[in-house]
């Protein structure tokens, strides 16, 4: 007789409408342009989504001279990019597609209204995330400061403490940045905040709904990739809220399922770049093991949707 086993699932997860987005745009490029549609970077973090786009001819690349003058479409990331690169794809007159998430070019075009009004900004994020070098990108070297945490708040240095103004990655944890932010505004009472939240929408969500799960589990599973920040932050999030018990996962091939011996509950959700199906993988796969019994733990309803570039649907 198999062992009981209650998935607790959390509500929102998975897809965000940025990520969404950002797909579609390479999938209607292809079936608009044809193979190949160049991608620089991937699309979003998401092994299995990038192989799917991978399969219907999208090639990714890093960086732009990996692509020949071939007059096919160049798409730029979800996370956004310095500005460098559309000059340096408008010099070769390539043809480019900018599916940067609506909400990374929010604090953008934030950061250079800050900076155009003499302000310097202070940018908290993690040191080397594509969407930290995209926003810093969007100024002249030295207009930005990044700060990861409290400790770099505390040996900072400024220009001027009265012309400074901050903004944030918008896939950190909303209560590390919270610290980050009281700490900036303890030290330099004059530092200018953004009009609304920088953390997005989703990443806020998934977030809450991993504290209301964590809880009630015994351990914690999030589906991501591992150099994806809003799932690595899914995770730590349910250690903070009493599950110390978390994992990242891609994909079902990667569960130790011994790593459940004696689990009578477990967690389970998705990062914002991870498609639904491999949740559906997991449970499925969880049914050959366990007695498995669903509840689903819903915090808000997402109806978020971003429009794609008219050019690919003209």
């Amino acid at each position: 007789m198999k062992p009981e086993l209650k998935i607790v699932l959390a509500a929102p997860r998975g897809f965000c409408a940025g990520v969404d987005r950002a797909i579609q745009i390479v999938e209607l490029a292809l079936q608009k342009y044809g193979a190949p549609v160049y991608v620089r970077h991937e699309i979003v973090h998401n092994k299995f989504v990038v192989d799917s786009l991978r399969d219907q001819g999208a090639i990714f690349v890093e960086e732009l001279d990996e692509i020949p003058d071939d007059g096919q479409p160049v798409i730029f990331s979800a996370h956004g990019v310095p500005k460098s690169v559309p000059a340096a794809a408008e010099q070769r007159e390539m043809f480019f597609i900018d599916a940067t998430c609506p909400l990374v070019s929010k604090v953008h075009r934030e950061a250079e209204r800050h900076h155009k009004s003499g302000d310097h900004i202070i940018l908290i994020g993690h040191a080397g995330h594509p969407e930290v070098i995209g926003t810093m990108g969007q100024l002249a070297p030295g207009a930005v400061t990044l700060v990861e945490n409290e400790e770099d708040v505390a040996g900072l240095t400024v220009p001027d403490e009265n012309n400074l103004a901050y903004c944030t990655q918008t896939t950190l944890s909303v209560d590390d940045t919270a610290n980050i932010v009281k700490a900036l505004q303890q030290k330099f009472p004059n530092i200018k905040e953004p009009r609304k939240e920088d953390i997005c929408y989703a990443t806020t969500n998934r977030q809450a709904a991993m504290k209301a799960i964590a809880p009630l589990s015994d351990a914690v599973m999030v589906l991501g990739a591992p150099n994806s920040s809003n799932s690595n932050r899914l995770v730590e999030v349910a250690r903070l809220n009493g599950c110390d018990k978390a994992i990242l996962v891609q994909r079902v091939h990667e569960i130790d399922w011994a790593w459940l011996d004696g689990i009578k509950a477990l967690g389970l959700s998705a990062g914002a770049s991870a498609p639904e199906i491999l949740v559906d993988e997991v449970i499925e796969k969880a049914r050959e093991y366990f007695d498995v019994t669903i509840e689903e733990v819903s915090i808000t309803q997402e109806n978020v949707n971003f429009k794609v570039p008219k050019i690919l649907t003209a």
